[in-house]
């Protein structure tokens, strides 16, 4: 594990330059409806979220991602690139994960010398691919050697905590009730990464309707203190 230890934080730091902060994910529209107004609430939201939308979204595309790695499959990888982009039907949502995405190739390429990687880039740029840091991030964990449960969980976890956040600022809740709602989390982040290991492409795409149309919503609101 010391080989890949500390560039495993480093890839899960919430202060990871790629805009996460800028992004709710549907979370504000909840905040603005008065439906999550404190801790207790912001964790039942996370887990609908991470349950009803993460689960069949990016935590598949990290695995189905990483198994097209190790096979060295990258028709499939550029393929699930199309999918998780067309299944989600909210702008805002697809425009800030492919912000996300690019400012992650981009970070990856400037730390690591992966092939994959330098080619998922020119496709971006060639508009053949919209890039995701789902799919990046499996990249990256697969060239570090990362085994692929632990790429599993440490990005579903990176995702909930950026998540929690940017809950902790637009509730708004105190940093100690974040940290509480990280650690109630764990567990449902560990059902989900075994979930998700048994998981097939037949699944990708299952979402909680309600949270999908929170993300649609979130353009049309009068305040925002987010990107989506």
């Amino acid at each position: 594990m010391d080989s890949y230890l500390l560039s495993l934080l480093q890839l899960c730091d919430s202060n990871l330059p790629i805009g996460a902060f800028s992004h709710s994910f549907g979370l504000e529209t909840y905040i603005q409806d008065e439906k999550v107004v404190n801790k207790q609430t912001f964790a039942a939201w996370l887990k609908i979220y991470v349950r009803g939308q993460l689960v069949h979204s990016d935590g598949l595309a990290c695995k189905l991602t990483y198994e097209a790695m190790v096979r060295c499959e990258l028709d499939k990888i550029w393929n699930l690139d199309q999918m998780i982009t067309v299944q989600s039907f909210a702008r805002e949502t697809r425009e800030g994960n492919y912000r996300m995405g690019e400012r992650m190739i981009q970070l990856g390429m400037e730390l690591y010398d992966i092939p994959t990687l330098a080619l998922y880039q020119d496709r971006v740029k060639a508009k053949q691919s919209y890039g995701h840091p789902a799919i990046t991030y499996a990249i990256i964990a697969h060239h570090l050697q990362i085994p692929q449960s632990t790429a599993i969980l440490s990005h579903l976890y990176s995702c909930i905590s950026s998540l929690v956040q940017n809950g902790v600022r637009g509730i708004p809740l105190g940093q100690t009730d974040g940290q509480r709602l990280l650690q109630e989390i764990q567990y449902h982040l560990l059902e989900a990464q075994r979930l998700i290991e048994g998981l097939s492409e037949d699944d990708f795409g299952i979402v909680s309707p309600g949270i999908e149309l929170s993300q649609m919503r979130h353009e049309q609101l009068h305040f925002r203190l987010f990107m989506s």
